[in-house]
């Protein structure tokens, strides 16, 4: 195939996938499988010359949809460059460079997941709000966003101005949404433009949206930075979430991505890069435009967290607590650097609200080091098969018991669960018995019919003698590491029971809270439920797991084991008996620095603000947990503040 024929292929392919993504709200491919189609394709360009009139190298965002009414912008709405890596960066620096003579500082800002929007402010009054189109004429949805609650229709300047921004769904408002939907939605960027684009605005208003402001087109107020226009959106009302820095020089502009990245898994919206801009305005008039970006800002992409591939095959697996959890096997892909062939469907009833069949081309999410997931179907495929849903254990062949949307394998002689209970039990961050894997307990369990922790904690050298691989050494070494693991803490031992959705963390909590195992035994659903971290749920779980006299004897059995708690050791000074709650961007600190300072004092850093909580520590960008703070008259500190009460 020459050059042309695959430019026109790229073209035809590119364009059809566009189609589908801006104008039907409708992707069948994740942005990175785009990206690299139409990376190649400006490759070719370059290097022929040449490009097809219909190329989607010209082209800024979709056409408008013929449902909606259509609005031409004031100003037109650019898309922006991209690179992704940090040595394309420098080379968009370098033209910096060239084009002014020196390196100005850089803004840097997250590059939110979601729907481009143009809001148009006259007198002060929000006249109308329009997605991005084509760049120059969008989609007026002036309706629909106006049901964003926190979006004001209503400013103090009284001239005509655009506030540009992108309309988000919120994870929280996601995970809420879904657990509710007849058909869940793929993901948070999907779910904000279909909200957006719905011809219904109840629609929009269920899915519970926000707009994230960050930038002025056309406007009759006049502004000399980047950093002036994020002021006066924030002064304004808009939200402007998510962290914002000046970089005087590359290494900042790198470090600020860095640290973006490490925070990216705890941020409650999607993200997909950091956007860098030059600040001065009147620079970027001389700086610039092309026919598609504006030659002063670009887009750092990370690694792609989310692609397509197939569907091959479902299997279903016995967890620990007897559940039966279906694994995907997948065709191969490359995410993020990552070769994911596995990945998680949850459940039988998120298969069935997923509407996922095997042979299916699927979504997979992957953040970091969370297990993939599937998050929708991206093709159906002709002859594609159902899942079924098994009716006995496809391990021990025990018919399974139906609870809600999961599965649960009935059988007592099930050796998965065995195992791998007794791998979570002895596991590092649990009873922490060195030597102890799952072969382990596999190789015990099928020789010598082991059973469950008691088993272990009372195992003797006749047990091990005679054991492949199983030497005096290695004997010694294994009871001794059993006994040694006896001296424990109580949230490790909580945690090692394997309470269902009891993390490390929560168990930590659990123990703050309750103190001793007697007082946790006799806690009500209610006592559990106030545990910071812990809903309804999880507090469900904890409560039964107490009540059941078959647990309440293996706990016995433990203890008459020779399994005794020590105190955790208990840390003093200035935040002691605190609660304090971190919320944005400190100037110094990394969050787990500052949280690390706070235990070290005696203090306990809470996730979420409520009445129980003593201190604030806010930075920029503070958003909603400092809103809730103020009206709970909680005490609010900043990094000097928080330096000067630790003597720094």
């Amino acid at each position: 195939m020459d050059n042309l024929e695959r430019m026109k292929q790229l073209v035809d392919t590119l364009n059809e996938w566009a189609r589908l993504y801006y104008e039907e709200d409708a992707p069948v491919v994740a942005d990175a499988e785009y990206d690299k189609l139409y990376d190649e394709l400006r490759r070719l360009e370059a290097e022929t010359g040449y490009s097809l009139k219909n190329s989607p190298t010209h082209r800024v965002g979709g056409a408008p949809q013929r449902k909606f009414e259509q609005s031409k912008h004031l100003a037109r709405l650019y898309s922006l460059d991209k690179c992704q890596s940090f040595g394309e960066l420098e080379e968009w620096c370098a033209r910096i460079v060239k084009a002014v003579g020196y390196l100005p500082p850089l803004t840097c800002e997250y590059k939110f997941d979601g729907l481009t929007l143009n809001l148009l402010y006259e007198g002060g009054k929000l006249i109308k709000a329009t997605t991005r189109g084509d760049g120059t004429t969008g989609e007026v949805v002036t309706a629909q966003v106006k049901t964003i609650k926190k979006l004001p229709t209503q400013i103090s300047f009284k001239g005509v101005i655009e506030i540009q921004g992108e309309g988000i769904l919120r994870l929280s408002s996601l995970n809420r949404y879904n657990q509710t939907a007849s058909e869940p939605l793929k993901n948070a960027r999907n779910g904000a433009a279909g909200a957006i684009r719905n011809l219904d605005p109840t629609v929009t208003a269920k899915r519970e949206l926000s707009f994230m402001a960050y930038n002025i087109g056309y406007s009759e107020k006049q502004f000399a930075t980047q950093a002036q226009m994020r002021e006066f959106l924030t002064a304004e009302g808009f939200e402007t979430e998510g962290a914002f820095s000046i970089a005087n020089s590359i290494s900042n502009a790198v470090d600020f991505a860095n640290q973006t990245e490490k925070d990216r898994p705890s941020l409650d919206y999607l993200i997909d890069g950091v956007v860098y801009k030059v600040n001065d305005v009147t620079l970027r008039e001389e700086i610039g435009f092309t026919e598609k970006f504006p030659k002063w800002a670009v887009a750092y992409k990370f690694k792609a967290d989310e692609m397509t591939t197939t569907l091959n095959d479902v299997v279903w697996q016995v967890s620990r607590s007897a559940k039966l959890n279906p694994i995907a096997m997948l065709e191969p892909v490359d995410i993020g650097g990552v070769t994911v062939a596995r990945a998680t469907l949850n459940n039988y009833g998120d298969i069935q609200k997923k509407r996922v069949r095997i042979g299916d081309r699927v979504f997979i999410r992957r953040s970091n080091d969370v297990i993939p997931e599937i998050t929708g179907v991206a093709v159906e495929a002709e002859g594609a098969r159902a899942i079924e849903k098994p009716t006995v254990c496809p391990v021990c062949g025990a018919p399974v018991r139906e609870i809600g949307a999961f599965l649960y394998c009935t059988g007592d002689e099930c050796a998965p669960q065995i195992v791998s209970a007794l791998d979570h039990f002895a596991s590092k961050d649990a009873m922490d018995i060195d030597g102890f894997s799952e072969k382990t307990a596999e190789q015990l369990y099928n020789e010598r019919g082991l059973k469950d922790a008691v088993g272990l904690m009372t195992l003797t050298t006749f047990d091990l003698f005679g054991l492949d691989g199983f030497g005096e050494k290695k004997i010694t070494n294994l009871l001794n590491a059993i006994e040694k693991s006896k001296r424990t803490t109580l949230d490790r031992f909580i945690f090692a029971l394997g309470i269902d959705g009891i993390g490390k963390k929560t168990a930590k909590d659990i123990v703050k809270r309750f103190r001793t195992l007697e007082n946790l035994k006799s806690a009500s659903v209610d006592e559990l439920s106030d545990v910071d971290g812990i809903g309804g749920i999880l507090a469900s779980n904890v409560y039964e797991f107490f009540h059941n006299d078959d647990n309440l004897s293996l706990i016995e059995k433990l203890l008459q084991s020779g399994i005794v708690f020590e105190e955790t050791e208990k840390k003093s000074g200035v935040f002691e008996g605190m609660k304090v709650v971190l919320t944005g961007s400190l100037p110094t600190y990394r969050r787990s620095e500052a949280a690390k300072l706070i235990e070290d004092n005696g203090g306990e850093v809470a996730g979420s603000v409520s009445k129980t909580v003593d201190i604030v520590l806010a930075g920029e960008d503070a958003g909603s947990k400092l809103e809730k703070a103020e009206k709970l008259g909680i005490k609010i500190i900043d990094e000097q503040q928080f330096k000067n009460m630790l003597g720094l």
